[in-house]
């Protein structure tokens, strides 16, 4: 049956959409903010040559975890750009604050303080920000170095430790200055900034793609049925996505019966709902990049493994079997995934806390007693649910890659699974949003059309 925010989300009018200044402001501002960054992207390091870079890039750089960054990034990694650490080492802080506010009884005492607390673990989040990209930023400024030495290309014009200094500086204040512009987003704009710009690095990767492949088409290098398939492929997934991503378990919260105006005794019912995939888009993302470090350490070495070796040939036969759509690497992807997905989940959701926080306001399960008992209960349906998204994240990250090993087809990946999570999980946010302004704009002709009136039907 639906409900009354489900009746008034269904009269909205979108021909009043005009009329609601606030949010085309909100628009316009984070469509400009997105423009920025694209912008950022070109804007190459001091001392890198942009065309020597790109030759570089395309000789070491293809099907390492750096593959990755450089597609939420935007491609900003592969021009060596000032932001091309993008915003990842923000998203590594904040993942990190996170475990050890679920770990250490001191951080979990402050976010406990409401506002006040999440501000301070914000702070820290940008303290670890600034560590992780100097850090990163050292190592990505040596590794271009030794890369640039050993394939015998200038991508660096005068290397030496001015230039890692000078690019680790940059690096940050780049990192930096794209984590503002995340929360100027968040709090001005609509959606989630940080999550729209990932979102912005991916949707730019894609006319590339879409060139290439009409190229390979037009060439016969590719099959047209092939690409044909690959697209009802992604179509298929995005719809299971979109399918999942709103599924939720509704667990029914009663409260004691409470006197109305009319002097008659009325419980309340409300339901706590439980996402099927509750971990997102983070188990993926940390799977892929922990399979995929031996390859690239291997590549910012800038040196080739010797085969001759005993020790040089198990580690070749080892890197090759990490590659994408190999055998091991789906098999150790798809377990990564899983664990993290169980792992995270009992990070962001804690059923003792939850259940505590029940019997303080007077809510019950029915069925299931206050405290330890609902505890469990939480704990139990929480497992059965995180199987369902487990098996749901490996088979929608897996099939892309499996395709891809089978066809060869490996320029596929800017799309991949986890990229069509985010697309898909940042697109349904940023609507709905959008859909809420509207609402909140809407308010007084929605509950006249919806018929809503307090009491009845119930």
């Amino acid at each position: 049956m639906a409900s009354n925010a489900d009746k008034l989300a269904s009269n909205l009018n979108f021909s009043k959409f005009g009329q609601a200044t606030d949010l085309k402001k909100r628009l316009w501002f984070t469509l400009g903010a997105l423009i920025v960054f694209r912008m950022l992207s070109f804007v190459p390091l001091p001392g890198v040559d942009p065309v020597a870079q790109a030759a570089l890039y395309a000789n070491n750089a293809q099907g390492g975890v750096l593959d990755i960054f450089n597609t939420f990034s935007g491609g900003s990694l592969e021009r060596m750009s000032l932001i091309a650490l993008g915003v990842m080492p923000y998203i590594t802080a904040s993942i990190v604050v996170q475990l050890a506010a679920s770990l250490s009884p001191t951080l979990a005492a402050i976010k406990k303080e409401g506002e006040s607390g999440r501000k301070k673990l914000n702070q820290y989040t940008r303290y670890g920000t600034v560590f992780l990209t100097a850090m990163q930023g050292y190592f990505l400024a040596s590794g271009l170095e030794t890369l640039a030495a050993a394939n015998g290309i200038a991508a660096v014009v005068e290397p030496g430790l001015m230039f890692r200094i000078v690019a680790t500086i940059s690096l940050v204040g780049g990192t930096m200055f794209l984590m503002w512009l995340g929360e100027q987003i968040t709090s001005r704009g609509i959606g989630n900034g940080i999550s729209l710009i990932i979102m912005a690095g991916i949707v730019a990767q894609i006319p590339r793609l879409i060139v290439g492949l009409l190229d390979g088409v037009q060439t016969g290098s590719i099959d047209g049925f092939l690409v044909l398939a690959f697209i009802t492929m992604f179509v298929v997934l995005v719809l299971i996505i979109c399918f999942v991503e709103r599924g939720q378990r509704r667990v029914l919260v009663q409260y004691p019966k409470r006197a109305t105006q009319r002097g008659m005794m009325q419980a309340d019912r409300s339901h706590l709902p439980l996402k099927i995939n509750t971990a997102g888009v983070i188990p993926p993302i940390f799977a892929s990049a922990l399979l995929l470090m031996p390859v690239t350490v291997t590549q910012l070495a800038g040196t080739n493994v010797d085969t001759d070796t005993t020790s040089g040939a198990i580690l070749q036969q080892v890197l090759q079997y990490l590659q994408h759509g190999q055998p091991l690497y789906l098999l150790l992807y798809g377990l990564g995934i899983a664990f993290f997905c169980f792992f995270y989940t009992a990070v962001v959701f804690n059923p003792e806390e939850t259940a505590e926080n029940l019997k303080k306001a007077g809510g019950f399960i029915p069925g299931i007693r206050p405290g330890k008992n609902t505890e469990a209960y939480l704990d139990y349906v929480l497992t059965r649910i995180t199987v369902l998204g487990a098996a749901y994240l490996v088979f929608v990250c897996l099939l892309p890659d499996y395709v891809m090993g089978q066809t060869g087809q490996t320029q596929f990946f800017v799309i991949g699974g986890t990229s069509l999570l985010i697309l898909v999980n940042v697109t349904v946010d940023t609507i709905s949003q959008i859909q809420s302004h509207l609402l909140a704009h809407q308010y007084g002709d929605l509950l006249k059309k919806a018929k809503l009136k307090g009491g009845r039907g119930r």
